[in-house]
């Protein structure tokens, strides 16, 4: 499979309502056929839900929330225990989606947009039915969009359709992804998933509200990435433009300066990932050069065995 994986391309504004309303039931088909091979059965959530219905206990492993201490089982036999939750079936996700301008890049012949509107569309299929509701809160530094949370399939392809056409910021305008985490903390929610979708690029200055929605809600962090957020490639001369202050900067990419730009992003997403996991959530990592669908299959595939062999224990 391409690396675009069918995925229509949202990003240049040019879609007709028709066009886009079209390419929207193209890719919820698209992600319906990969996706519904990984549904089959009865399955926990792609997320461990609030849920109502206690699992079983089982030994504590690295990375396990500790909020799900099971403090009588751990004073019994001395191990530290976890609780395992069977997901609510009536659930509430909340997508904070950070449509910036550096969104809208891709070095290829699709954006970060492009993706944002998959992983959405993913994520609505993987928790859709069951009388479930979505919502979103879509930022762009100078604007927030909210749309309330609701159930059927009219109201997330209007929210699909609001992640792909909500205008990017003004020149010069940097985007505020701490805003979008606070309007989904105030004012408070009833317990559900959050999503976070963005590229992360940037200050983390919103690791703090990060750290509140993760109290409170189950998590999940979906990074959407160009090749050239974390390399650079080897051209030599190369003017490089910040999405966002729209900054011109012209440079020559020798190799110890690829080298180190490399480095800075890897130490950057590190920085991110650590912030999701001191929150209580893992992080999905979708790549403009890959294919977005197997990525996704896989990391779902890896949380359900992860989380059934946890009950099982």
């Amino acid at each position: 499979m391409s690396a675009d994986s069918g995925l229509p391309s949202f990003h240049d504004g040019t879609l007709s309502d028709p066009a886009l309303t079209a390419a929207l039931k193209s890719l919820e088909l698209t992600v319906r056929r990969k996706l519904d091979g990984v549904l089959q059965g009865e399955h926990l959530g792609l997320i461990p839900g609030p849920g109502s219905e206690p699992g079983e206990a089982r030994p504590y492993q690295p990375g396990d929330d500790i909020r799900r201490m099971e403090w009588s089982v751990t004073a019994r036999t001395s191990t530290p225990h976890v609780r395992q939750m069977i997901a609510d079936r009536e659930l509430e996700t909340w997508f904070v989606v950070d449509a910036s301008a550096s969104l809208d890049f891709g070095s290829g012949t699709r954006t970060k947009r492009d993706l944002a509107v998959a992983a959405c569309a993913a994520i609505v299929h993987l928790t859709a039915g069951g009388g479930n509701r979505h919502g979103a809160i879509i930022v762009t530094g100078d604007d927030i969009v909210r749309l309330p949370a609701r159930s059927g399939r009219a109201h997330d392809r209007a929210l699909l359709k609001a992640v792909a056409t909500t205008h990017r910021t003004n020149p010069g305008v940097r985007g505020d992804l701490d805003a979008g985490l606070e309007a989904l903390r105030r004012p408070m929610r009833r317990r559900g998933l959050a999503v976070v979708v963005s590229d992360f690029l940037g200050p983390i200055d919103w690791d703090r509200s990060l750290r509140a929605i993760g109290a409170h809600h189950e998590l999940l962090g979906v990074e959407v990435l160009d090749p050239r957020d974390v390399e650079l490639p080897d051209v030599g001369q190369l003017t490089l433009r910040d999405a966002e202050s729209g900054e011109m900067l012209d440079v020559d990419a020798t190799p110890r300066l690829r080298a180190d730009y490399a480095a800075a992003a890897a130490e950057h997403r590190g920085r991110v990932q650590r912030a999701f996991r001191s929150s209580g959530g893992p992080v999905l990592s979708l790549r403009t050069d890959r294919d977005w669908l197997s990525d996704t299959v896989r990391f779902v595939g890896e949380r359900r065995r992860g989380m059934a062999a946890g009950v099982s224990r």
